[in-house]
């Protein structure tokens, strides 16, 4: 007799990466990074990279003053070692800690060190937040080419209570994905919605979500269809409505399900969040 093959849940999250530089907003990711890795039992490691700035005149390029070159490169060892100091006093005397910092783009360097990790958390950028700095993680650019589930966290929030989830559906491959890479924290929540922008043939895609987060344990008793008539707006904006109706903790999205130059030129789901969520977000590209 044939055997049906088991059933496998998702491995959960055994390590949970943070980058962090040496402004307020890495204090908050990590304060965020150390709840989630004693809920899972989860090794925290902290990245940080600061490339060089370095003095470059002329049309042929060239490095005419050491001294600022020295100047420079003692800047970024400071700024590493600054940045690696507040992520040892945030994380205390947790055991499972590993700090990783280089001279580098630190996006790049954020990239590269994702193969070491199962979720990353960072902080949104928007027009209307602090500025970009020199150690600051791009996004968007995470999202694209990190391989990794990001957790997208707004200003100021310094914890993920996961009490209420809205799992932004479409079905695209982004959006499964973003399911499937959620999985350890619907499990937490206490409730979890699937919200769809679109037309009554939704219901149906909607409604195959529900059955398998039932498999895997999870109960998403409301669903939502919302009306294709946006009035202008992206989809993510009726989403995040409802979410804060809701008193969402979490949305879960598919990131840059359109090609990334369209959603920059013309607006869409994942540049309305990156911009804009006052709640956390977890992408998944």
């Amino acid at each position: 007799m044939l055997q049906h093959p088991e059933t496998h849940a998702h491995p959960g999250y055994a390590s949970i990466m943070v980058p962090v530089g040496v402004d307020g907003d890495s204090e908050n990711r990590v304060k965020i990074g150390c709840q989630l890795a004693d809920r899972f039992g989860a090794r925290l490691i902290g990245v940080s990279g600061r490339a060089l700035i370095l003095p470059i005149y002329g049309t042929d390029g060239q490095i005419i003053d050491g001294h600022l070159v020295e100047v420079e490169e003692q800047r970024t060892k400071d700024d590493l070692a600054a940045s690696e100091t507040l992520f040892h006093r945030i994380v205390g005397k947790r055991n499972d800690v590993e700090w990783r910092g280089a001279t580098c783009d630190a996006t790049r360097f954020a990239t590269e060190q994702a193969r070491a990790a199962d979720l990353i958390v960072v902080s949104r950028r928007g027009p209307k937040d602090r500025s970009e700095e020199i150690m600051d993680v791009r996004p968007g650019d995470l999202v694209m080419a990190a391989g990794r589930p990001i957790l997208l966290i707004p200003p100021e929030r310094t914890n993920l209570p996961l009490k209420q989830v809205v799992i932004a559906w479409k079905d695209t491959r982004e959006a499964r994905r973003a399911v499937w890479d959620s999985l350890p924290l619907l499990r937490y929540a206490e409730s979890v919605s699937v919200v769809t922008v679109g037309e009554e043939a939704d219901r149906e895609t909607v409604a195959d979500v529900k059955a398998y987060l039932a498999r895997h344990g999870i109960k998403a008793p409301l669903s939502v269809v919302l009306g294709p008539d946006l009035g202008g707006c992206t989809e993510a904006v009726p989403v995040m409505r409802f979410a804060e109706a809701e008193g969402a903790d979490l949305i879960v999205a598919g990131g840059y399900g359109h090609s990334r130059i369209r959603e920059w030129l013309f607006g869409g789901v994942t540049r309305t969040l990156l911009d804009e969520t006052p709640i956390p977000c977890l992408l998944a590209h």
